[in-house]
């Protein structure tokens, strides 16, 4: 069973499953985010929706360049959650699956090519506080105290 975060689905509302892969990517004391500032500013972690024939991995490699312009290497899963949510930038109503990995961030290549994102490191020691979403928030903190980095 996946956990789910968040708010309970609204009875009655119908929900399109997105599948989505997310990174922890920290480097010394700091952690790579993402800031999305369409609609509003949201820290996050780093990924995004998995395409129609893309696997977990290649999503997470193409969303991480996108929203931070960064490559990584040996992405390790680390779990799933899921959370039902308005998404405003398709105007509809998801069940988000997401999965979530810690991988190494490696060569910074550009800016952020995804429109409305800025990459920002982030200290360890508050980086989990700033996350909006519980789900994150939850898979950041265990993968910090794990000490497994």
């Amino acid at each position: 069973m996946i956990r789910r975060v968040g708010h309970a689905p609204q009875h009655g509302r119908r929900y399109i499953q997105r599948p989505g892969a997310y990174a922890v990517l920290q480097r010394d004391a700091k952690v790579l985010l993402t800031c999305q500032f369409d609609p509003d500013p949201d820290i996050q972690l780093p990924g995004g929706g998995i395409d129609p024939g893309e696997s977990p991995l290649q999503a997470l490699h193409r969303e991480v360049f996108e929203e931070t312009g960064w490559h990584i290497a040996q992405p390790r899963r680390l779990g799933a959650f899921r959370r039902f949510v308005y998404m405003p930038e398709y105007d509809l109503w998801a069940e988000k699956l997401c999965h979530i990995y810690a991988a190494r961030p490696t060569l910074r290549i550009s800016d952020p090519t995804e429109p409305h994102h800025v990459a920002m490191w982030m200290p360890t020691s508050f980086a989990a506080e700033t996350l909006r979403n519980e789900g994150d928030r939850l898979f950041l903190s265990r993968y910090l105290s794990s000490g497994v980095q």
